[in-house]
């Protein structure tokens, strides 16, 4: 009784699709300087080919070396500006991290954001005071699926990888976290390649916050017996 009971010591989240709702926001940021800029729109999925680096480094695939401060201030701008209307928390997301931190749990970020769009979404949804550390894409060499973030964080807080955790949406958090030796829970609620995410074997699958919340109880208030 209780062998698959696992209480980690840190858990570590990934921000679009996890906990916030701010995918359409990004894409609409990316089209406005593209039709700014291009005089075109690109479909989502084009986008999201693109991800892996921070925004700096999608602009620059996107557009070319020329004009990359101008468009990476218009495109910052449009996320500023836009995010109240565009993007939100999941519903219960804020439960779960209060629970956690209620149990003495330390709690990270390892985003592919950028730091400035990162901290708009962490600081306008009030998220940022439930994070003892938070690691961008800007604060990286190796961007997602490489696990420098992961193995960051496991350094920040001097724990082995089978002691923490990461949640995310994407392949890209399950092949971070089999790099790192961290188990991985993938969240479907908001994910871009359900299927693929899925398919990809994470330790853990949730397809709502609910259940998510629900786990976590089960395992951090499960009582051994001796």
């Amino acid at each position: 009784m209780g062998c698959n009971i696992f209480r980690p010591a840190c858990v570590i989240f990934d921000i679009d699709g996890t906990l916030t709702e701010t995918n359409e926001l990004i894409f609409a940021s990316f089209n406005y300087v593209a039709e700014k800029y291009l005089g075109r729109r690109f479909a989502p999925p084009e986008i999201v080919a693109l991800f892996g680096p921070p925004e700096e480094g999608t602009v620059l695939k996107m557009f070319g070396p020329d004009h990359l401060d101008a468009i990476m201030e218009d495109l910052l701008g449009y996320y500023a500006d836009h995010h109240a209307s565009m993007a939100s928390l999941h519903e219960g997301i804020d439960e779960i991290l209060q629970y956690l931190r209620n149990r003495g749990v330390k709690l990270a970020v390892f985003t592919g954001k950028g730091r400035r769009t990162a901290m708009i979404t962490l600081d306008a949804l009030h998220l940022t005071p439930h994070f003892d550390f938070i690691v961008s894409g800007n604060d990286v060499v190796h961007h997602k699926p490489h696990p420098e973030g992961i193995l960051r964080v496991l350094d920040k807080f001097g724990l082995k990888p089978e002691e923490a955790m990461m949640v995310g949406d994407s392949l890209s958090d399950v092949h971070a976290s089999h790099a790192a030796g961290v188990p991985v829970a993938s969240v479907l609620w908001d994910s871009i390649d359900p299927v693929r995410v899925k398919g990809a074997n994470p330790d853990y699958v949730f397809e709502n916050v609910r259940d998510m919340l629900s786990w976590f109880k089960t395992n951090l208030d499960y009582n051994v017996k001796v």
